[in-house]
């Protein structure tokens, strides 16, 4: 291991651009009652996905050894990326 700790990084980018998307945007239903956070939930990121929410939790805390390119592709879609963002996330 080189030292180098980018969890934090892909916390931070996957959950801003969560945050960037409404359900109604991706298609989900809006809802019923208050949100705690912005835009998506992991719940619904994982359903558009077609991880399991466990799975999508642990992607995003930064625990991506492993992931294969299919499902860095399925979140890369969900959240909408664009190509540098996409290019990033890989």
């Amino acid at each position: 291991m080189d030292g180098v700790d980018n969890r934090a990084d892909i916390r931070s980018f996957l959950t801003t651009r969560r945050a960037r998307l409404t359900p109604q945007q991706v298609g989900l239903p809006a809802g019923g009652g208050r949100r705690r956070v912005p835009g998506l939930r992991r719940e619904e990121v994982a359903v558009l996905a077609g991880v399991s929410t466990e799975w999508y939790t642990r992607l995003e805390k930064g625990h991506i050894g492993g992931v294969s390119e299919d499902v860095l592709e399925a979140v890369a879609r969900a959240l909408q990326l664009d190509e540098a963002e996409r290019t990033y996330l890989f």
